[in-house]
Parts: C-alpha cells; structure tokens; sequence
C-alpha cells in the first residue's frame, strides 16, 4: 500500500501535476495541503475518473487539506476535535480517514509567522490540540499515521543552514517540543532520513534560486504509531516532482508498506 503526503499549494493550479503524479506513482492515499479552494470547488469528477474519492476540509482561498484514496474512505473527521481558533475562526487545517486497513490524519499546523506573534502561540495550541486528538489512535493497534506540512523543521540537520534560520519560526525550542508532543504520544518520525537524498528536504521556496541551490527544509512529515512503523517497507521524498514549470515549492512524501 502506498500513501503519500504533499503540499500542493492550490490544487486548482497544480491539478495537471497531481493527476499525471497519482498515476504514474501508483498511490493509495494522498493526504493533501494548501487546497486554496472551498470544498465545492474541489476537483472530486477529474479524481473519480482515476478511481479517487475525497474527503475534504476546505473553506477558500487559504488553508485547506484532503484524504484523496483509491482504499476506501470511512470514519471522516472534519477538522481539529478541540482545536484553537484563529481571530474566531477554526481554520481547515486537518481530516482524518479510515482507508482501508489504515487510518491517517492529514494535517496543515499554522506556519506561526513570527516568534512571539499570536499566530505563533495559535500554532503551539494547535499542536497541543493535534496531539490530544490523536492519542487513542496512536495507541491502537491498527496502523495509523498523522501526514502533513508540520512547519516544524525537527532537528538542525532538516534546514539547509542553521545559522540562517536563528530566531525564526520552525526551528525553536518550543516548536520542536511541541512536535516531541506527538513521539511522547507514540508516534514516530516515519521518515527521518530517507537514503534516496543525502539532505531529505521536502519545500524549498520559489525565491532566490531555492530548489537549485538547494536551499530547503523538511517540514512535510508522516508521523506514524508503532503498527504503522513496523509495516513500512520503503519511504522517500520524490524531489522530481519539485522540478519544472507549474510545481509546488513542496514535494510529496511517499511510503509504501507492507500490510
């Protein structure tokens, strides 16, 4: 079974791409962010004719997340159980789905702006919230992983330099605590060093010549309980999707296991 996690950054923009990826790739579940589109909007006919249902978390041009799967969708939560609001609202960042024999929460944690921004301590609800939510999940015994654009880069090894990112968002202690939460619920790092790349980046922005200098981060992570772990047979970042007119400034996160 393959499931997959990929920021798309607007799936009305990059529709092309993630239909000829889903095909040649060969995946069962797509845990998908950064939908820019409200649900309605969303392209569920042009996946079906693949052999995709959706369950979406989308309300516009900002946020929003998908479970696109060939293995079924069941049990759909929509939205974060308990989750914080931003300037009243509760923003679409997750969605949870039975496909199949796994369960997966795909989730888009608030980037935080700034240290010390109320964005910034939204996001470390949010995490607080995610991790909460997840935890019975975490503990069961069929597989089950949280997918998605953490904007947590989890160690200085995940950015392409260090010294750059002092005093920013997704490198502090708190942040890296705050996703330590989701190990301390039984979840680990599906993917910590994939041996495909020597730096495993998965986003690297659209400025300054980032992805041929190479200047990343690894942000997009599958977080997965000890069921999960177990079964994985193989995990990757496909950076070839990041090349080329039209891509995303985040590759997909690919894992294939062996239930």
């Amino acid at each position: 079974m393959r499931i997959a996690t990929w920021n798309v950054n607007s799936i009305t923009a990059r529709l092309p791409r993630l239909l000829a990826w889903l095909e040649s790739s060969g995946t069962d579940v797509l845990c998908i962010q950064e939908t820019k589109c409200a649900a309605e909007q969303f392209p569920y006919d042009q996946l079906r004719e693949l052999g995709y249902e959706a369950a979406v978390n989308a309300t516009g041009r900002w946020n929003g997340v998908a479970v696109i799967s060939k293995a079924g969708l069941e049990d759909v939560v929509t939205g974060l159980p308990g989750g914080p609001e931003y300037e009243g609202v509760q923003e679409p960042r997750a969605v949870a789905a039975t496909c199949g024999p796994v369960r997966v929460w795909s989730v888009y944690v608030p980037n935080g702006r700034e240290v010390g921004h109320d964005h910034y301590h939204y996001k470390l609800q949010w995490f607080e919230a995610l991790r909460q939510a997840v935890a019975e999940d975490a503990a069961a015994e069929r597989p089950f992983a949280v997918l998605g654009d953490y904007n947590v880069a989890p160690t200085d090894d995940d950015v392409w330099d260090p010294t750059v990112f002092q005093g920013l968002t997704h490198v502090t202690p708190a942040e890296r605590a705050a996703l330590a939460g989701l190990r301390d619920a039984g979840l680990a790092d599906v993917v910590p060093r994939p041996l495909k790349y020597d730096q495993p980046f998965t986003y690297w922005d659209y400025r300054e010549l980032g992805f041929p200098k190479n200047k990343g981060m690894r942000i997009d992570l599958v977080y997965g309980n000890a069921p999960f772990t177990k079964a994985v047979g193989d995990a990757y970042v496909d950076r070839e999707e990041r090349k080329g007119k039209g891509a995303s400034d985040h590759a997909p996160v690919v894992v294939d296991l062996e239930l």
